[in-house]
């Protein structure tokens, strides 16, 4: 790729330009686009020099230019619709020109497909089918009717196959002489889209119908009807009147009489009047609705074409009828009055009923026009409706999506896949060619129990089927399918707002289509309900009654069978589609690829994009990739040898066909590019077969010149076959001695193979026999049983000698001989395994003993210690006691003495005092003699020291042991003892950490000082001792208000550093009242601490929430959702619940909290 070379640029509506590279980039080219001049196509699409989609497109686009609407590509036709009228293009003249010519020999047409289908039938004796496909519009119908021209045997046949395309305007396939159609769009009759019409038979009868007809029809102008009004009226492209007229000749040239045309134009009539039928609700509780008044004249006239009672079509259209089975009588009749939209239902229903047995009527009699009756072989013409994608996608475009689905596979098949398949078989070479393989989106349709159709039939068996739940299974069963998606992953805006329970998309060959599931459970059910089946079957025109005979006794033979195994609309229509393609696989293939030029359906008009698009769907690209390579034409070598004959002499036609074949050719000179050899044919390239015959069948003296060809060519042959005789003697001279040196290999190789095993199995063994003198070490340094492990190492040498007499004397296989050894490896492995043992056994034992004799005399050395221990103990506890006793006694006597004098004080300074009062002694009373112990027994000072004894204390604790203070909190149910034991335990904690820190060694660093809370906290406490609480506020203490805090937290290692280095953490604290319940610090260098009461309380805080300070920091106290995050976060609730379990955690608010959850 060069600056200034011209290449093929993709373009969104060109689909490619011609352009010169003026810039590469990196990720990018810069493209000019040329300005071209005219040029000139090629009829061949293979023959191009640089064969891809753009030359394709380029070749089509200058042929269409020239009204050259037909292409080749290899044996495959591409038909561009003109939309225009080109009658020279299909004049008599050009039907003789193409009659037995080859591929290839004339210009592309319709008519060279159809000759070379018939030749084909006559020379392989094969019936052959042309598969005409293509998109709406694309010009299918009007290339069948030419293929039908050209394949009739007689003019009266070829008339009758073209009078039939204008009675016909449904889908239909043309075997011989048979009509059969295979899906009727009926939902066409009374709905279209704003771009469609309806049938063509509508449009005519009322543009075209005598003034006696439409008097007596009761036909007025297409805007009348609603089945007409929808979409256009008129189509430009067609004469309504003219084709009317037309197809009344048709009608009469097929055997229809007069009777019988007023009899289909009579329904046909009918079946516009059922659409102008309203409905309105009724004014009654039964909840039904009626007839408008302006319709009761259309009403009128539909009973009267069809053959009705106007009071049975009323009540038939706004009712139905119901057989109960259960609940009354069976068989009770129950009339069950329908909404306006029930009723609507009906009257379309009603309407594409008659007009489908009308069409089904029309088949039959154009079948029977056919001269017909049977024949060897058939050239069939399929013309089935292409690909649809419309803005609404119902029913109909799914089965005829699913149609082309099938036929792009067989396509696949036939001209990918087998073409592939017999190039690999007969050896030719050719590179493999990639395909998208559609058999997924086809199982997803018609696979058996989760396909689209079986899932639809199940819906339709429900009580109450519905489109939603439809939908909602489809998704159900297939969620992860690639071929199946959801409405709002659509591309298409309007398709975005289905809802998921409306719809779903399809991803076909050709692209994703979004299919809208309304009325799919009622489309794939065409029965009538009972009333208008029994309307219809009572009619009194004997033309309707006879349409309805077969359903009718279809629908009794179905009622009988029970609503489970009803024949769905379309199951019919798989079935059909299936006996089709087993035909189609059973005959020959010739394809017309129908491309559409622009989506106006105008002529001249050519939009490159959308041909691109629809030569890439129909596989066109995929073609031309096995094209640039491949072989279209081949011939078996006996059929031209069978073909050819006849022009060379006695002495050629003896050879056989393959060497007759290889004559014909090299005498002829063809290049070898241009042909290839297989194992059963030979193969050409598009259009090299044709250059063959002409030169076969050229003049006599040519053909003389080219026996004499053949004579040399055979002459130099044989000699070569001598030369190469000859050096293939010698070849197998060599091979000969080569053979006796092999054979001399192979005998010296036996022997090896037979005796090498007993010899590597000898060495084996007597090397195993040199190791018994370690078995003899072993021995000697054992102290018991060496008489019975000699015995058995006797027993293992004479085993060893046993093996290697028998090696020596028979012949042994290698497995034999491993399996020996290995069996002798294994028993002196454990022998020498047990004596190993028996001698560290011995060792052991000798090593315990010793062990036993140091340790009894570490015991007594123990025990003596002990017994020393225990004796100064004793005396140092009684001296303790003694002392203690001694100290009581000193004490209570000062506290007596105390008292004493104080009361010997009072009474002092009271008769001082009296003294003042009193003017003389004599007034004073006399002291009575009381001696001191007297005193001393008094009430007033036992009351005293009864007071200073009980203090204000209610529990004296401080004798409690740890485990009594741990069960009383645990397990005490006294509030005020709680808080006493609580304040207790705190009490000695304060102790025990205050004698710790205080006896710590001088030498200790400072900076692993444990530290239980922020130096902070520990510097309040010291320098703000807080008083003791009052008795009485006790129980508002134990009221345990739950408060929380978090405060910075300096390590002491790093209190002296860098303020920039300091590691700093976060303190968290949960306190249950006065004392804290949990504690939490985080470190940014280590994983977070959690500290619990009960299980931690030597390494948490033991001071109390006013000895902290914390309440009166300002930002310290936090939510206690604040400090559940961090909790849970850093693995608490897993740490308290473990601790619970283990019966370590104090009874707090947090444990309490915590088991009410688990519970």
């Amino acid at each position: 790729m060069e600056d200034g070379k011209p290449v093929w640029a993709p373009h969104p509506a060109d689909g490619f330009q011609l352009g010169t590279i003026v810039d590469i980039g990196a990720n990018s080219l810069t493209i000019e686009p040329l300005k071209q001049g005219q040029k000139v196509g090629d009829h061949m699409s293979c023959s191009l020099m640089y064969l891809n989609e753009a030359t394709l497109l380029n070749n089509i686009r200058v042929r269409y230019s020239k009204d050259k609407i037909y292409t080749f590509v290899a044996n495959i036709l591409i038909a561009v619709n003109p939309y225009v009228d080109l009658p020279k293009l299909y004049a008599p003249e050009t039907i003789k020109q193409y009659h037995g010519r080859s591929l290839g020999t004339l210009p592309p047409h319709v008519y060279a497909i159809a000759d070379k289908a018939y030749r084909d039938m006559r020379v392989l004796k094969m019936s052959q089918s042309i598969i005409v496909s293509g998109e709406s519009g694309a010009g299918k119908t009007e290339n069948t009717k030419f293929v039908l021209r050209y394949s009739s045997s007689t003019r009266l046949l070829w008339l009758r196959l073209l009078l039939i395309e204008p009675v016909l305007s449904g889908q239909n396939t043309v075997v011989g002489g048979f009509v059969s159609h295979y899906l009727l769009e009926k939902s066409r009759i009374c709905q279209q889209s704003q771009e469609e019409r309806n049938y063509h038979i509508f449009y005519r009868l009322c543009a075209g119908a005598s003034e006696d007809i439409r008097t007596k029809f009761h036909l007025e102008s297409p805007d009348a009807f609603r089945h007409l009004k929808a979409g256009p009226l008129k189509d430009p492209l067609l004469d309504d009147q003219g084709d009317f007229n037309r197809m009344c000749g048709a009608m009469k040239k097929i055997g229809l009489d007069d009777t019988e045309k007023l009899d289909l134009f009579r329904v046909v009539a009918g079946v516009l009047h059922l659409g102008n039928i309203d409905f309105e609700e009724a004014g009654s509780t039964s909840g039904g609705c009626t007839i408008k008044n302006q319709s009761s004249q259309t009403v009128e006239y539909c009973a009267e074409l069809l053959g009705l009672e106007e009071s049975d079509l009323r009540v038939s259209l706004t009712s139905r009828v119901m057989l109960t089975t259960a609940g009354g009588a069976k068989g009770t009749v129950i009339k069950v009055p329908l909404k306006v939209e029930q009723a609507n239902n009906a009257r379309d229903a009603l309407a594409k009923a008659v007009y489908s047995r009308l069409f089904d009527h029309v088949v039959t009699r154009v079948n029977q026009c056919f001269p017909f009756d049977s024949s060897a072989n058939f050239i069939g013409v399929l013309d089935i409706a292409g690909f649809e994608y419309f803005e609404h996608n119902s029913f109909e475009q799914f089965c005829i999506n699913y149609c082309n689905e099938k036929l792009q596979q067989f396509f696949n098949e036939r001209i990918l896949k087998e073409e592939q398949e017999l190039y690999q078989k007969e050896g030719l070479g050719v590179n493999e060619v990639h395909y998208v393989d559609n058999q997924d989106c086809i199982d997803l349709v018609e696979a058996k129990l989760v396909g689209i159709l079986d899932i639809l039939d199940e819906e339709n068996r429900l009580p109450q089927p519905s489109d939603q739940h439809f939908a909602e299974t489809v998704h159900n069963k297939h969620k992860n399918h690639f071929r199946l998606t959801v409405p709002r992953k659509s591309k298409l805006q309007v398709h975005r707002n289905v809802r998921d329970d409306e719809g779903f998309i399809v991803r076909h060959f050709a692209g994703a289509v979004c299919y809208e599931t309304t009325k799919f459970v009622e489309k794939n059910n065409d029965a009538l309900h009972m009333s208008l089946e029994c309307l219809v079957s009572e009619s009194k025109d004997r033309f309707i009654r006879d349409l309805f005979e077969n359903s009718i006794n279809a629908k009794d033979s179905k009622q009988k069978a029970g609503k489970l195994s009803f024949i769905s609309v379309g199951n019919k229509f798989k079935t059909q589609l299936n006996i089709l393609l087993e035909k189609l696989r059973s005959t020959g293939s010739s394809f017309i690829r129908c491309i559409k030029p622009n989506l106006k359906m105008v002529s001249h008009q050519f939009e490159g994009a959308q041909i691109l698009s629809q030569l890439q769907c129909s596989g066109m690209v995929s073609v031309l990739d096995l094209m640039q390579g491949g072989f279209p034409s081949r011939a078996p070598f006996h059929e031209l040898y069978n073909m050819y004959k006849q022009y060379m002499p006695a002495k050629l036609t003896r050879l056989d066909p393959r060497l007759f074949c290889k004559a014909l050719f090299k005498a002829l000179g063809l290049n070898e590019n241009d042909y290839k050899f297989g194992l059963t044919r030979v193969f050409f390239r598009p259009g090299k077969f044709k250059e063959f015959d002409q030169i076969m069948k050229s003049d006599p003296d040519h053909l003389a010149e080219l026996v004499k060809k053949v004579n040399q060519w055979l002459i130099c042959s044989r000699w070569k076959k001598v030369q190469w005789c000859s050096l293939l003697r010698n070849k197998m001279m060599y091979r000969a001695s080569a053979c006796i040196k092999m054979q001399k290999t192979v005998r010296m190789w036996l022997c090896r193979r037979k005796h090498k095993p007993r010899i590597d199995g000898l060495v084996k063994v007597r090397n195993l026999k040199n190791r018994m003198d370690k078995f003899n070490k072993v021995i000697a340094g054992l102290k018991e049983g060496k008489q019975e492990m000699s015995k058995q190492i006797h027993e293992l040498d004479a085993a060893i000698n046993a093996t290697m007499v028998k090696i020596k004397t028979t012949v042994m296989t290698r497995m034999d001989i491993d399996h020996e050894y290995q069996a002798l490896v294994t028993r002196s492995e454990q022998l020498l395994t047990a004596m190993q043992n028996k001698k560290k056994q011995e060792e052991e034992k000798e090593r315990l003993k010793k062990i036993q004799e140091e340790m009894e005399r570490e015991k007594n050395r123990r025990e003596e210690e002990e017994q020393r221990r225990k004796q100064e103990g004793d005396d140092r506890r009684l001296k303790l006691s003694l002392q203690a006793e001694m100290d009581v006694q000193l004490e209570a006597e000062r506290e007596e003495e105390a008292v004493r004098q104080n009361i010997l004080e009072q009474e002092r300074r009271d008769r001082e005092l009296a003294m003042r009062i009193a003017q003389s002694e004599a007034e004073l009373i006399p002291e009575e003699s009381q001696n001191d112990a007297g005193l001393r027994r008094g009430p007033q000072v036992q009351a005293t020291k009864a007071a200073a004894a009980a203090g204000t204390k209610k529990y004296e604790l401080s004798k409690w042991k740890y485990a009594e203070l741990r069960d009383a909190i645990n397990t005490s149910c006294d509030i005020e003892l709680l808080a006493a034991c609580r304040e207790e335990f705190h009490r000695r904690l304060k102790v025990y950490h205050a004698w710790k820190s205080k006896n710590k060694k001088r030498g200790n660093d400072t900076g692993n000082t444990e530290q239980r809370a922020p130096k902070s906290v520990t510097d309040y406490a010291q320098a703000n001792p807080a008083p003791p609480i009052p008795a009485r506020q006790h129980e508002v203490a134990m009221n345990r208000q739950q408060r929380y805090f978090r405060i910075p937290f300096i390590r002491p290692g790093d209190q002296y550093k860098d303020p920039q280095n300091k590691k700093k953490g976060w303190w968290y604290a949960h306190f249950d009242g006065p004392w804290i319940a949990r504690q939490m610090e985080l470190h940014p260098d280590k994983q977070p601490i959690l500290l619990v009461a009960g299980k931690d309380d030597m390494e948490m805080c033991e001071l109390s929430l006013e000895e902290t300070g914390l309440t009166r920091k300002r930002g310290a106290e936090i939510l206690p959702r604040q400090f559940e995050e961090i909790w849970e976060r850093c693995g608490g609730i897993q740490y308290l619940r473990s601790a619970i379990e283990s019966r370590q955690a104090r009874p707090t608010y947090a444990t309490a909290m915590l088991q009410s959850l688990l519970k």
